[in-house]
């Protein structure tokens, strides 16, 4: 009889350390060279970002980015502590930590022909795409959703053959009352009213 207590006993896995998927979203200064500083934090840091989205928002001062990346809990705390060491972040949240709605936009150029164009037609019309541009020989379809009904939607269409297709990345944002919080912020000299992009 073999003896539980002479078996090995497997270290057991940091939960912080298992890589999974997060969505991080940050207010930053609508300054130019942003997005390039925070690209350069990236490329130093070593850290694998899967999309990085940036606009402006309703305030002419700031620019809003959403990043998705494939990480560990403690990588992501990481990224979340060195996103404030630069002077134009002014808020950092993880989309996880409370409710949130992300989306996707996709542009698909698929083709077509005169045997299967009903058939596109009406895929299109099950994921509640658009189709916004027609030819003789393709369309250009629009979906808009969670990463997952994209990438079905892409995997169905496949077979007619995909010419070519373009994707935003994510966004996201809190749901109900929750907002990035930016009350105390201050715009610096040479930021107000600039409305310079963050490129």
């Amino acid at each position: 009889m073999i003896d539980p207590a002479a078996q090995p006993v497997m270290p057991t896995r940091d939960p912080r350390s298992r890589s999974s998927r997060h969505i991080l979203t940050a207010l930053v200064e609508n300054r130019p060279g942003v997005l390039s500083r925070v690209a350069n934090l990236f490329r130093r840091r070593n850290f694998n970002i899967d999309s990085l989205t940036v606009g402006r928002t309703h305030d002419d001062d700031l620019s809003r980015m959403t990043l998705v990346m494939d990480a560990s809990q403690e990588e992501v705390e990481r990224l979340e502590k060195n996103l404030y060491k630069l002077i134009d972040v002014i808020q950092v949240e993880h989309m996880a930590d409370q409710p949130s709605l992300c989306r996707d936009l996709a542009l698909i150029k698929v083709a077509v022909s005169g045997e299967n164009r009903r058939e596109v037609h009406e895929l299109a019309d099950i994921f509640r795409a658009r189709i916004v541009d027609v030819s003789s020989e393709s369309m250009i379809i629009e979906l808009t959703g969670e990463e997952a009904k994209i990438e079905n939607f892409t995997d169905l269409l496949r077979p007619f053959g995909i010419i070519e297709m373009v994707r935003t990345g994510v966004v996201a944002m809190g749901r109900g009352e929750h907002t990035l919080e930016h009350d105390a912020y201050q715009p610096r000299a040479g930021v107000v009213g600039s409305r310079k992009s963050v490129l």
